[in-house]
């Protein structure tokens, strides 16, 4: 029997991960020693107190019906969170809900205002789910570089006014992924400008807003005077919490796009798992220095990675938040080749930065999500394979 997928499958080729992947398995089978850091998946365990929460509520019988959607008590704490944190208040029943981590909102709401041939302007590069989410609404990606001359922001006056008047949605992300950005109160008050003016509905992914290295900390969307009026704020307790397998997330923000989406997700699933809101609750109104403590390992890991590549005369910048390094890469040739000779002859994976836009060509994200003895091993693998040479 032959089956014939549907035309939008075409948007979906074999990832320049997946072929990376592969190369990898294939260097493991012949005994290389390996170091991955190609994948944004944090290798920490989430904190004592949020798992025995989680523990608690999996060990009770009344725990495993649906749940339909967010519990009260999500709700209020994600209030309570941004209100302590941005100084953002939120209306509990209109302004909240929850997803199935952030991702699983970012790419079913574009299906929701976007319609076939209409444009979304991305961020290039950008996380890779902002294209699937375009490819799924059947809509159109306007892509807005981010350049190192611009601090890595979207030039809005760069984009066309016929493109921006058939644009239905904006997608930022700040601190991005995988360009380690931070946006500025400026800026986004230029993006709250430029959405009134021709009516498109603004969506911020703050996935990491609670990795900063620095004391400039990631502004909230939200917290800009008018962000409410056109858009939305997705979070996650993926990265700043530990707790990536457990799924779970929420959208805040203009009551008419959540309502909205809220439509389309009571026909697609049943809730998140009782003990798993449970957890996320404990995460965000347990006051514990765990945030701090996170964030001083992922600085040990920053400074410990860019000091040990600069040794070895590969200059990278440093960045103050996210979870990656943006590194340029040496001249004269690409992100995808490059990619391959450092696994080829160093043994490290990372990712070639075209995998996430054109604008990416030029320049590889690593990771720090090995510690800091692994990564050490990593800065000797790559100098003992002859990629650089510090004169």
């Amino acid at each position: 029997m032959k089956f014939t997928v549907a035309t939008r499958m075409n948007a979906f080729k074999e990832s320049v991960f997946n072929e990376l992947l592969k190369f990898k398995k294939q260097l493991l089978a012949e005994g290389r020693d390996i170091v991955d850091l190609s994948v944004g998946s944090p290798d920490l365990p989430p904190p004592n107190y949020i798992m025995d929460e989680l523990n608690s509520y999996v060990n009770k019988p009344t725990s495993y019906g649906y749940t339909l959607t967010a519990i009260e008590e999500f709700k209020e704490a994600v209030c309570t969170y941004y209100n302590n944190k941005y100084q953002v208040s939120l209306e509990l029943q209109s302004e909240v809900l929850m997803v199935m981590g952030s991702q699983d909102g970012l790419v079913h709401l574009p299906m929701v205002f976007a319609n076939p041939g209409d444009f979304i302007l991305v961020p290039d590069p950008g996380y890779t789910a902002y294209a699937t989410a375009v490819a799924m609404a059947g809509a159109k990606p306007y892509p807005m570089p981010l350049l190192e001359q611009n601090e890595f922001l979207p030039d809005l006056s760069s984009i066309p006014k016929n493109i921006a008047d058939q644009a239905k949605m904006m997608i930022l992300n700040f601190p991005g992924n995988p360009i380690p950005a931070l946006a500025t109160v400026d800026f986004f008050r230029e993006v709250i400008s430029f959405a009134k003016k021709y009516n498109i509905i603004v969506v911020h992914d703050f996935a990491y807003s609670e990795l900063y290295y620095e004391q400039e900390k990631p502004i909230s969307f939200l917290s800009v005077e008018g962000a409410k009026e056109v858009g939305v704020e997705f979070n996650s307790l993926s990265k700043s919490f530990n707790l990536a397998g457990c799924r779970i997330g929420y959208i805040v923000g203009n009551q008419e796009i959540i309502h909205s989406l809220n439509v389309l997700k009571g026909n697609l699933d049943y809730g998140v798992f009782l003990p798993v809101q449970k957890a996320a609750i404990a995460a965000l109104t347990v006051e514990t220095d765990f945030s701090d403590q996170l964030r001083a390992t992922y600085k040990k890991r920053r400074d410990k990675l860019v000091n040990g590549l600069s040794a070895l005369g590969w200059k990278v910048t440093s960045p103050s938040a996210s979870m990656f390094v943006w590194a340029r890469i040496p001249n004269g040739t690409t992100s995808t080749k490059f990619a391959y000779d450092l696994l080829d002859k160093a043994g490290v994976v990372v990712t070639p930065g075209n995998a996430f836009g054109e604008s990416g060509e030029g320049y590889v994200r690593i990771a720090l999500v090995q510690d800091e003895v692994t990564l050490e091993r990593a800065i000797s693998q790559i100098k003992s394979s002859g990629l650089f040479t510090n004169d």
